[in-house]
């Protein structure tokens, strides 16, 4: 069966590596949300230069979500 707790955190002091380090999770995860069909992206800001990315039952499958806390 599929993880679809799947998370990946990431951690950057400088903008320009910001952008890369989100589109590699999204697209991992895009990865594993396929096998499944049923789960979304949701992409929250933590902290300043601190995200989650996580496959989310709250996010509609083929969508990602953005969440600033």
């Amino acid at each position: 069966m599929p993880d679809t707790t799947k998370t990946i955190d990431i951690q950057v002091n400088e903008r320009h590596i910001l952008d890369e380090r989100l589109d590699a999770a999204v697209k991992c995860l895009q990865e594993a949300a396929m096998l499944t069909g049923t789960h979304g992206i949701m992409v929250t800001r933590t902290r300043p230069g601190s995200y989650t990315a996580t496959l989310s039952d709250q996010v509609p499958f083929g969508m990602t979500r953005e969440n600033i806390l």
